[in-house]
């Protein structure tokens, strides 16, 4: 668990400082666009190049040294920081240079989270599985936090270009990443034990790369699981991409409040890590994953309801604050049931499956948004006169309401998985990885 801690912690710095970043870059994107369209362009730029590339990069995580992985991928987002702030100071920065940093992001997300998710397995005895992946999800919430407000302090310095405050917050974030690759040097990951199925399995790239969904379409609990996650992320990714832009124009771009609801939901997420940290979830961990979906997608939808701090706040600390309890019983379960030399060509798999719509949704979303829902809820119109009295009238109420229905259609996917018995009772019908035949050694 001590080298856990220090990977952990490296990662921690270097997470907080990027998310400070990209609120940084949020503010800045929104400024110059004012569109939610141009802003979800940046998740397509980010997700499309793990989809083309994510089984590649699996196989290259089972075949290579996974802590070789897990630093290919942070030096690939420090090109990605360091050339925005290069072209940031020097005054020729362009919103559009923001979507080739989140390719570049994107292609080091590809190798990271197999590579990480895969190393738990090696490093850790399967009983801590629940409470390591606890700890990792504060990795996303954690620096959420304190994110917005230290980057809400810095840029409001009085600072002038070419070195102003964003600049300031950028340089930091690429100094961070140098400590999250440094704590990987000192720590040893074990490579995994080869099993026969894995061997069996090898040869050409290729044929490597479509291994892992292979496994998962032959196994109908992985496949149940996983399209859990695909449908619900389909529906959650709309709302997320709305959640931004939603609060900003109902709030005339009022970067304090904005703020504030990231950091509700940051706490949230905290909350969340730390109770799974301690407790490692249900015991059956089927379901964290399904009541987990069910209770965020209705705290979810309620985002869209409100119009203000007194609903927006105390709904994203509860919703974010189930996350936790979804990600980390799910990667619970996919790492006691895989065998960790297979893991990252089946996670990556996995992932793929379930982020495959995220390039679609986001577009979906935007251009409802800006050029439907938005429209039609500033006007005399139908659509306004039946919802106008929940959501309102004006800036952002049709996206409220997408968010709304964004988050019950998730809510309604978390409900249906106890109607399938191959999701409801996957972890007795699926054996544990450490009950598969070893390969021999000679």
């Amino acid at each position: 668990m001590a080298g856990f801690m220090i990977v952990w912690l490296g990662q921690i710095i270097s997470v907080l400082a990027s998310s400070m970043t990209g609120f940084g870059m949020t503010l800045w994107m929104y400024k110059q666009t004012g569109s939610a369209t141009a802003m979800a362009g940046m998740q397509v730029a980010f997700i499309t190049p793990f989809l083309l590339l994510s089984p590649i990069a699996g196989v290259l995580v089972d075949r290579y040294n996974r802590k070789l992985m897990m630093m290919v991928s942070d030096l690939m987002a420090v090109l990605s920081t360091a050339g925005i702030f290069v072209l940031y100071a020097s005054g020729n920065l362009q919103y559009w240079h923001l979507y080739i940093a989140a390719v570049i992001n994107g292609l080091g997300n590809t190798f990271q989270w197999p590579a990480y998710s895969a190393a738990i397995s090696t490093m850790l005895p399967k009983e801590q599985y629940g409470r390591a992946n606890g700890l990792m999800s504060l990795l996303d919430a954690g620096p959420g936090v304190f994110a917005p407000l230290l980057a809400g302090i810095i840029l409001a310095l009085p600072m002038t270009k070419p070195f102003d405050s964003f600049a300031l917050i950028m340089l930091l974030d690429v100094l961070t990443f140098f400590i999250a690759i440094g704590a990987l040097l000192f720590v040893y990951i074990p490579q995994p034990e080869k099993t026969v199925e894995g061997q069996q399995e090898s040869g050409s790239i290729w044929r490597e790369s479509v291994y892992g969904f292979k496994y998962i379409f032959k196994r109908p609990s992985l496949l149940g699981l996983q399209m859990i996650f695909f449908i619900g992320n389909s529906f959650s990714g709309m709302g997320f991409t709305l959640l931004a832009p939603m609060v900003l124009a109902r709030t005339a771009q009022n970067s304090l409040i904005f703020g504030s609801v990231q950091t509700a939901g940051a706490v949230g997420g905290v909350i969340g890590g730390v109770i799974m940290s301690a407790w490692s979830g249900f015991k059956r961990k089927v379901h964290g994953v399904l009541l987990g979906w069910l209770m965020s997608g209705v705290f979810f939808a309620m985002l869209g309801v409100g119009q203000g701090l007194t609903v927006w706040i105390p709904f994203m600390v509860l919703m974010v604050m189930v996350s936790p309890l979804v990600n980390s019983s799910n990667q619970a379960i996919w790492q006691s049931k895989v065998a960790p030399d297979v893991q990252g060509r089946v996670f990556s798999a996995r992932r793929l499956i379930a982020w495959f719509t995220q390039p679609i949704a986001p577009i979906i979303a935007g251009v409802l948004a800006d050029y439907v829902m938005e429209p039609s809820m500033q006007v005399n119109s139908g659509l306004s006169r039946l919802f106008g009295g929940l959501f309102g009238t004006g800036p952002g109420a049709g996206m409220g309401l997408l968010v709304f229905f964004s988050g019950m259609m998730a809510a309604l996917v978390g409900l249906s998985g106890y109607f399938f018995r191959p999701i409801r009772d996957a972890e007795s019908i699926l054996p544990d990885h450490d009950q598969l035949a070893r390969v021999e050694e000679t």
